[in-house]
């Protein structure tokens, strides 16, 4: 059987990249979503993989920022006209499910470049891809602009979910949480 490459849907300098949500606190399926004129492209993620993504571009944000002389003009806080708060473009079509991101930067366009590719199969003992190699693949790249607002906007999107138990930091249903620290109802 032939390998196929996979389809690469790229996204350069998009008119929006966002994370948003689906669903109720405590049952929110997270997407990240990118959009040039009316292409429209979503991948289901993990909330863990949102944050982890968030945390990664601010920390290079920071490191780019603090270089002398800030070549790259990296603001230190979200430009406000960048700001987004809106919910996801409709229709919310999942194109794969993540299962590998990887970050890079491009110092020639001084813009980020974010990779999703989706989860694959592995042998439990070798740890190795088993199965075809992924059907797609998503390539955005975004100026560090943009970059701050999609940190923030992340940071609000996470932060968004059930409250946290005050004593063993796990998160609270509306029906009631048993914690593990003291094994009562809160």
């Amino acid at each position: 059987m032939d390998d196929v490459p996979p389809t690469v849907h790229t996204f350069d300098w998009p008119d929006r990249l966002v994370i948003g949500t689906v669903g109720r606190p405590g049952a929110r399926t997270f997407y990240l979503q990118a959009r040039t004129g009316s292409r429209l492209l979503s991948v289901a993620l993990e909330k863990e993989q949102s944050a982890a993504l968030a945390d990664k571009i601010d920390a290079l944000l920071d490191e780019l920022m603090a270089t002398e002389g800030n070549p790259f003009s990296v603001p230190a806080r979200a430009p406000e006209e960048l700001a987004d708060t809106d919910a996801l473009d409709q229709p919310v079509a999942e194109q794969f499910r993540v299962g590998i991101m990887g970050l890079g930067w491009d110092p020639s366009t001084a813009q980020f470049v974010i990779e999703a590719a989706p989860v694959q199969p592995v042998d439990p003992q070798t740890l190795e891809p088993v199965g075809p190699d992924p059907e797609d693949l998503l390539v955005v790249r975004i100026p560090v602009g943009a970059a701050r607002a999609f940190v923030q906007r992340t940071r609000d999107v996470v932060a968004a979910g059930r409250p946290l138990c005050p004593l063993c930091g796990a998160p609270m249903d509306p029906e009631g949480h048993v914690c593990d620290l003291t094994d009562e109802p809160r």
